[in-house]
Order: structure tokens, then sequence, then C-alpha cells
């Protein structure tokens, strides 16, 4: 195995979506590291809180329902609303 990556989404795809942002002008690599770290840990984290609905209807597979629950039960989500 190589080196361990510090961010697994794509940082050239990152930096090509803050690009597309005509308000931003210049982003350094270090905010698109953080930009795309902050995206994995928000994935990361909705992804586990809609699992748990997902358990409770006896599937392994997440559906959009799962995700709309956690989104409603959730605090912490409710700019998704």
């Amino acid at each position: 195995p190589g080196p361990t990556r510090l961010a697994r989404l794509p940082l050239a795809r990152v930096k090509a979506l803050v690009k597309a942002d005509p308000d931003v002008t210049l982003a350094s690599q270090e905010a698109v590291f953080v930009l795309a770290r902050a995206t994995e840990l928000f994935v990361e984290t909705i992804a586990k809180d809609a699992y748990v609905y997902a358990q409770q209807g006896k599937r392994k597979t997440l559906q959009r329902k799962d995700l709309d629950n956690a989104i409603e039960a959730i605090d912490e989500f409710a700019f998704l609303e």
C-alpha cells in the first residue's frame, strides 16, 4: 500500500468546482484541501446518521427517505430543509 491520502476527494476536482464560482478569484491549495476534507466529514456524518434509519427499516442500503429522516431529526442538518 502507498502513502495514506489526507483527502479522499480529488483535489483537482474540488478546485475546479471552487473556480466555477464567479465570486471566487483565487483559492489556495490549503483552502481547497480544507474544503475537500470538510465535505468528506459532512458526507460521512450525514451518511452515518441516515444509516441508523436504514437499520430501523432492516435495510443495509441507504435510501432518500433515510437521508430525509436524518435531516428532519437532527438539528445540525436544519439548513438542508
